[in-house]
């Protein structure tokens, strides 16, 4: 089935050959360049053409602020909309071909419909996403003191209840993984006993896992702070590594860029998550303070590279069978949601295939040599390598874009879905 665009073919077309006499010499001077490091180009294209990230279907929205939300125009009012949106980034930038979903935020009756609306679309559904984190209207118990480690049975079992419930949903719309983040902690000290709260969670936890589809994985999720300021139940690498050994070989780690203290070294988490085989997605965005959700390379993109370094030398090594999911997790406070989307996607694009022009070769001899100097200096030599035209030229043979953000701009997608699409509420508070 072919997918149904939104964007006319024939203005990808014509804006595409403005730039494509340009593209085409760019990418033959840059392969000759990276010839006489003895890099392959089109090996090094093979390699992005294979590269793909989710994106989150609240991420088309407009974000918010402890503060206040100020919807933008257009923005999609439900799954439908959502899902319309992403297949425009999917069509300009290629690399998004998958949409992760986020219970009960995306409300849906009619499960195959939203399927076969996808593919039509040219999209598929990746992991879906629990939501214990905050009270729904027509829920039996409170989360405000917890879910899944909640002290009183009866609302452990709804939260876990509700992560079965994403199973089934999932299954239904061909997912393959249940991504959980629980808010669950304390805000002072004294106020729960640690050990009992994340044996709790285990227990919870234990309950979901025996439910998983034996082709499924379960994604555990940690962040250091916030709601709990305290003490998280699982705020680290090192908890969520111990859960998931507990759980059995489905269950993995999920690291999220702002998910960490400033200045946390990231990228040794990532090592050391790949290297015991848990390592089982990452969620792509930039962080200044905290879990700001900022843009992907917006803040740190060197931080961004050397993530993907490592990323890069875990898939050469195909330690068990390394395949992680990647998806965008931001928030888009002041910008247009697809427009930061289709940014921080060729942000990523580019980052990943600066990553692969490393000399692993090289760098593991100046490893061996002690030589600190020279190995820096090998990693930035790929990263300060200029890649656009190997981003742009497969997007181009892919049919996608060769610049996406001025073609959307030129599109008038935006304008022609903000008179579809009529503003549902004014400003309101809160994060959505």
């Amino acid at each position: 089935m072919s997918p149904e665009y939104e964007i006319d073919a024939e203005l990808i077309g014509s804006e595409n050959a403005h730039r494509a006499a340009n593209l085409e010499r760019d990418y033959g001077e840059l392969g000759d360049r990276l010839a006489r490091r003895g890099i392959d180009i089109e090996s090094i294209t093979k390699q992005l053409k294979a590269f793909q990230v989710a994106i989150p279907s609240w991420g088309v929205g407009t974000g918010g602020t402890r503060f206040a939300r100020f919807p933008g125009p257009g923005e999609p009012r439900n799954i439908y909309e959502k899902i319309e949106d992403c297949s425009v980034i999917r069509q300009l930038v290629c690399s998004t071909s998958t949409v992760s979903t986020h219970f009960p935020w995306d409300s849906v009756e009619d499960y195959a419909g939203l399927a076969k609306f996808a593919q039509i679309k040219g999209l598929a559904f990746d992991a879906v996403n629990s939501n214990t984190f905050q009270d729904q209207q027509d829920q039996s118990h409170s989360y405000k003191f917890g879910s899944l480690s909640h002290i009183a049975k009866p609302v452990r079992d709804q939260a876990i209840a509700h992560n079965i419930e994403c199973i089934e949903a999932g299954q239904k719309l061909g997912s393959h993984a249940l991504t959980i983040w629980v808010a669950d902690g304390s805000n002072f000290p004294g106020q729960q006993n640690f050990r009992d709260a994340f044996d709790r969670y285990l227990d919870s936890m234990t309950q979901i896992y025996a439910r998983l589809p034996h082709d499924w994985q379960l994604f555990i999720e940690h962040k250091l702070f916030e709601p709990a300021f305290y003490a998280t139940v699982i705020a680290d690498w090192g908890s969520s590594y111990l859960a998931a050994t507990q759980l059995g070989d489905k269950a993995k780690c999920l690291v999220d860029l702002g998910h960490h203290a400033p200045n946390t070294n990231i990228e040794l988490i990532v090592a050391r998550l790949a290297h015991f085989g848990k390592l089982g997605g990452f969620h792509f965005n930039d962080s200044k303070y905290g879990d700001d959700d900022l843009d992907s390379g917006s803040i740190n993109p060197y931080q961004l590279f050397l993530v993907f370094n490592e990323l890069a030398d875990a898939t050469e090594r195909a330690e068990h069978g390394f395949a992680p999911a990647y998806m965008m997790d931001q928030s888009h406070n002041v910008t247009d949601p697809i427009e930061s989307l289709i940014t921080s996607a060729v942000t990523l694009q580019r980052t990943m295939v600066q990553a692969a022009l490393v000399d692993r070769s090289a760098l593991g001899d100046a490893q061996a040599d002690n030589d600190a100097i020279l190995a820096s200096q090998i990693l930035q030599q790929a990263y300060t390598t200029d890649v656009a035209p190997i981003t742009a030229k497969l997007r181009f043979d892919q049919g996608g874009a060769i610049d996406p953000l001025k073609l959307f701009r030129r599109s008038d997608y935006r304008k022609q879905k903000t008179a579809d699409r009529p503003e549902s509420g004014g400003k309101t508070a809160g994060i959505v």
